[in-house]
């Protein structure tokens, strides 16, 4: 029986709301609002303070991957899906619970993460593959293989800022996908490219499955979920709603003969 991946119990993130402080970069405005404060607090007699509120993006959420898993991570916006994959990559702390994850993890949770747009494509080549934990001499030596999965030589000495958003994504999953993680994190990211890079996506997604790693893909696509992965899981409002084979959990989700939308 393969060994749990990742590990999550009881895990929780809270965000504060409500009104930034704002800098006053005049003597002018500091005096105002010094000025002011005795009336707006009077006004705010009865009011619930904006400042106190927060907001759980993800709340109680429990569950286990094993090795050569792919859970698919389905769930409207705003319902938690990146804020989870935030905590999982270490981006973000955790406000409540726990996360285990076994091995070396590769992330590409959004279009042009870990790239810098003043570089080339070739120096954020080696810019992302060492964010993603590759040596040098590691990168040197797919850096012919990521290149042409990326299919971008033409433009490998161009600044990145200068590429479109589907040519960035390619070169970023690209590199992603050669660090050779044990677990992979995808959050909707393949929607950007066409759909040729897709099918190839989705090849490279299936023999890294076949390989034993672990792969958490957050998307919007329920065609890709029910195809790729092993189990799949339903966010809402920061809590899982569902959890299971994939064609369960979509329709649940999405209903037959409701509309998606």
């Amino acid at each position: 029986m393969s060994r749990v991946a990742i590990r999550v119990e009881g895990l929780g993130k809270r965000y504060r709301i409500g009104a930034v402080h704002k800098r006053h970069d005049r003597l002018s405005e500091a005096l105002m609002k010094t000025a002011t404060a005795p009336i707006r607090r009077l006004r705010a007699v009865g009011k619930p303070s904006s400042a106190d509120q927060s907001i759980w993006a993800l709340k109680d959420v429990s569950f286990e991957v094993r090795e050569g898993e792919v859970l698919g991570v389905i769930g409207r916006n705003g319902s938690g899906k990146s804020t989870l994959l935030k905590v999982l990559s270490r981006i973000t702390e955790p406000t409540a619970g726990c996360a285990e994850i076994r091995g070396r993890v590769g992330s590409l949770l959004e279009v042009g993460t870990g790239f810098h747009p003043d570089l080339t494509g070739r120096e954020n080549v080696y810019l992302n593959g060492a964010i993603l934990g590759m040596n040098r001499k590691e990168i040197a030596r797919k850096f012919d293989e990521i290149v042409a999965f990326a299919e971008v030589e033409r433009f490998l000495d161009t600044q990145v800022k200068h590429y479109s958003s589907g040519m960035q994504v390619r070169l970023a999953f690209a590199v992603a996908a050669h660090v050779d993680p044990e677990v992979l994190f995808l959050d909707e990211v393949l929607a950007v490219g066409d759909h040729a890079f897709r099918e190839k996506c989705f090849a490279r997604l299936r023999e890294v499955r076949t390989n034993g790693k672990t792969v958490l893909l957050v998307s919007h696509d329920m065609a890709s979920v029910e195809n790729l992965c092993s189990q799949a899981m339903w966010l809402d409002g920061g809590q899982v709603q569902a959890w299971g084979k994939p064609s369960e959990v979509v329709e649940k989700y999405i209903p037959k003969g409701a509309n998606p939308a």
